[in-house]
């Protein structure tokens, strides 16, 4: 939604901006996890 701010569709993109928002907080969560799983992964190799 970067592009949502400056541009005057900020305030119609409001809307989608939070939502976006909130999701993008719960991928944060499990990203650490994602990344743990591929650690030990490319030592197996």
């Amino acid at each position: 939604c970067q592009p949502c701010g400056p541009t005057p569709l900020a305030n119609s993109c409001n809307e989608p901006c939070v939502r976006q928002g909130q999701d993008s907080t719960v991928v944060i969560q499990p990203s650490p996890v994602v990344v743990t799983l591929p650690g030990p992964i490319p030592s197996s190799f």
